[in-house]
């Protein structure tokens, strides 16, 4: 693993070279961390050259102590990672994004379309703003965060908890203990001003607007048993892209797959990575 700072915060990432190959750029969700992805990386790394970091905040991207007065918007992570990739001299990549990390994705694709080839959602979708739900949902994420503690490591069974959570059939126990770990080491401004910033009515709103105007390829991946970003959610997103065609032919819904497709059924998702990567090698122009 390496350590840079971006925008004053020291950021954590590994980097696994592929000299003169594509560049894969992986960013994870909300109260995560770039180890998700390891599965994922093992099946790729040897074609593409793969990049995995900890959002600010997050994981080992600490800003405990820190005054940082960047937002914590999907927009402003767009910032971070286009910071990363010049620090890097990663001058185009493909971006794929798990939950809030999708969206995060989709922005930074927006805000820099002439460095970023294409996108893959994983988990993440939305545009449609139902106030009672994401108040529900934003009052349970605010007391998750708030009442985090120590003590909950003496807790029998609560590791045990994480790794049956939001997936459809248990990950292995050592997933749900980082799970756990990373859910209790996330710095609490970040953790709840990403939950915040990115569930505004606007920032719904406006994403299958952002979607509709990229010209790069698109693509999402749901799944048929995800509870936190249903699979309605992730089809209504990918219909805004010119690409889903009326069809869905941008879209890809895995059977029996809860929240974290690429824990669940890394080996579909790794084929399908690479399918559209290689089939989208052309980079399109602007201007």
């Amino acid at each position: 693993m390496g350590s840079i700072v971006i925008r004053d915060i020291p950021h954590t990432y590994v980097i696994l070279p592929c000299p003169g190959a594509t560049t894969l750029v992986f960013v994870h969700g909300w109260l995560l961390s770039h180890v998700y992805w390891t599965p994922l990386l093992q099946h790729l790394s040897g074609e593409f050259q793969c990049l995995a970091y900890d959002l600010r905040g997050f994981g080992e991207s600490s800003i405990s102590g820190l005054s940082h007065p960047n937002p914590y918007t999907p927009a402003s992570y767009a910032e971070d990672l286009d910071h990363l990739l010049t620090a890097l001299n990663i001058e185009r990549a493909w971006l794929i994004g798990h939950s809030l990390g999708g969206a995060i994705a989709l922005w930074t694709a927006s805000l820099y379309p002439e460095r970023i080839q294409g996108v893959i959602c994983l988990n993440s979708g939305g545009g449609i703003y139902l106030q009672e739900e994401f108040e529900r949902f934003r009052r349970f994420g605010t007391q998750l965060v708030k009442y985090r503690a120590p003590w909950l490591t003496w807790i029998p069974g609560l590791e045990w908890s994480f790794s049956r959570f939001s997936v459809a059939k248990p990950l292995d126990p050592l997933w749900g203990k980082r799970r756990f770990l990373d859910f209790l080491r996330a710095d609490e401004t970040a953790a709840l001003g990403a939950l915040l910033e990115s569930t505004t009515e606007a920032e719904v709103h406006h994403l299958p607007r952002l979607v509709s105007q990229l010209r790069q390829p698109t693509y999402f991946i749901g799944g048929d048993r995800d509870t936190i970003i249903e699979p309605q959610y992730v089809r209504h997103l990918a219909s805004f892209h010119p690409s889903f065609e009326g069809t869905g032919a941008n879209l890809l819904e895995l059977s029996n797959c809860g929240h974290f497709a690429m824990l669940e059924q890394t080996t579909i998702v790794a084929n399908f990575v690479r399918q559209w990567v290689t089939q989208r090698q052309r980079v399109p122009s602007y201007g």
